[in-house]
């Protein structure tokens, strides 16, 4: 037998092993995209993250009942209470409604997701579709004297909670003694907005009804009311970014607590930030890589995803173009290397999937559990056997082994030598014949897109669904 799934939750700082709390399914929420723009390659680290997690829970034996939300309301460009809402925004930024820009980003994520093998959630919930559970939280929080109303909205008073900000080991003493921005009306800077009026005589895109008055809900309100709806008042496990971590996790455990006495969830998990040139990768820099921004330049979405694979979900990862090169370049191999192997009928090699799964058990430990994947196909078992026990793995793994098929444009021998050639032409700054051989690979079929002792090849005028790579050794 494998080693029994253990997990590190946030909430305990400590490592501890996996127990579902009910009989049925277990219960994931994962916080969603905030639908004002595309999602950027650093969010889909820890969607990736989120999903081994699931695959890993399946394999496991258990059911999985995951939730994940759509924030199309209610959050605010500072993360907090501060500034425009980014759906309004976003919406400028494209000349469309907030409702519209809604609907284009939400599709645009789910393509994606099913790019990059992501195994849709049980139920996807929109926050503007529950409204009304949000108004039932805040209505109860009112009732239990947890809410202040200042002249821009309704606020949860933190002052009520001694523990609020555990989960961040909140300093709240040096908070509050070293505040020194204006918070406007709040009581404390660790209060936040549970609802939000509308600007008198301003009419908003998206605003309701309530008992306090026209506005819109708070960001962290939406996902403690569409948790609780869908998953109970207290379920398995929460995810997200380490950027939820001190605000908008902070907040949903501080309002279920006031609300039903619980944290939300048994685990707290978080995945930590993807860099570029070592800074986070973020939306509000300016620039950001999407999924269609890897496919363009030629890379098959599945090698950003083995790329996740190579590195823990508690560490940061930093992207450059050479390590995605890498990745491409190992995931061409276990797909040449698995497709060379006999599909005999073999059952799968029990010893290496417990090996593989002990890995996966020690807290998603992935980087490990893909060289078990690498030692299977190098190895001295039957070609059948090894590669059924492939294919077991990569349920986990998600890489889609056995639905790859080897494509047209796959790099051929003669033309990898040319795109060689002409690299070491470059390289002793003989650029006649670096250009010669350019006009040899054109007349081949395939363009050519030099970088620094590198170079990428993909069918001329084609788009390319998949990518041959060359690095100076």
């Amino acid at each position: 037998m494998p080693a029994p799934l253990a997990l590190y939750d946030n909430y305990t700082r400590s490592l501890r092993p996996f127990a579902p709390l009910g009989a049925g399914p277990v219960g994931l929420y994962t916080c969603g995209p905030t639908v004002y723009d595309y999602q950027h390659i650093g969010n889909f680290r820890t969607f990736l993250f989120e999903d081994v997690l699931k695959r890993v829970l399946m394999a496991n034996g258990y059911d999985v009942r995951h939730v994940m939300n759509i924030t199309d309301v209610g959050h605010l460009v500072a993360d907090g209470d501060d500034g425009e809402d980014k759906m309004a925004v976003g919406a400028r930024r494209a000349g469309k409604t907030a409702w519209q820009i809604a609907g284009i980003y939400t599709e645009a994520f789910l393509a994606d997701m099913r790019a990059l093998a992501i195994l849709p959630p049980t139920v996807l919930c929109r926050a503007t579709d529950h409204i009304a559970e949000q108004v039932a939280f805040i209505a109860d929080l009112e009732s239990r004297g947890y809410t202040y109303r200042t002249a821009d909205g309704i606020y949860f008073d933190t002052s009520r909670q001694p523990d609020y900000g555990y989960l961040a080991r909140l300093d709240r003493a040096g908070l509050e003694a070293g505040k020194r921005v204006d918070i406007g009306d709040k009581r404390s800077p660790t209060d936040f907005a549970l609802w939000k009026f509308s600007p008198p005589g301003e009419k908003r895109q998206m605003e309701w009804p309530s008992p306090w008055g026209i506005g819109f809900p708070g960001w962290h309100i939406e996902c403690s009311a569409m948790a609780q709806k869908y998953l109970g008042d207290f379920f398995d496990i929460h995810c997200g970014g380490e950027d939820h971590i001190p605000i908008h996790h902070t907040n949903e455990i501080a309002q279920t607590e006031a609300r039903v006495g619980t944290r939300l969830a048994n685990f707290w998990m978080h995945g930590y930030f993807l860099l570029a040139n070592d800074a986070k990768m973020a939306k509000s820099a300016g620039e950001f890589l999407r999924v269609k921004a890897l496919v363009d330049r030629g890379y098959d979405p599945l090698a950003f995803r083995y790329l996740c694979l190579t590195a823990h979900y508690r560490t940061q990862l930093n992207f450059t173009w050479d390590a995605l090169d890498a990745a491409a370049t190992g995931l061409a191999r276990l797909r040449a290397g698995f497709h060379a192997l006999p599909d005999d009928g073999s059952a799968a090699d029990a010893a290496s999937v417990e090996r593989f799964m002990s890995h996966a058990n020690d807290d998603l430990n992935m980087p490990r559990a893909l060289a078990v994947a690498w030692e299977v196909l190098r190895g001295d078992l039957a070609g059948g056997v090894r590669r059924a026990t492939i294919a077991a793995l990569d349920a986990t793994m998600g890489l889609g082994l056995a639905h790859w098929h080897p494509r047209e444009d796959i790099v051929p021998d003669d033309v990898r030598e040319l795109a060689e050639a002409r690299l070491a032409a470059r390289a002793a700054r003989d650029f006649a014949e670096s250009d010669r051989l350019r006009d040899a690979l054109k007349s081949a079929g395939w363009d050519v897109e030099d970088r620094k002792g590198a170079y990428t090849l993909k069918r001329a005028a084609a788009a390319a669904s998949s990518k041959g790579e060359g690095v100076a050794r």
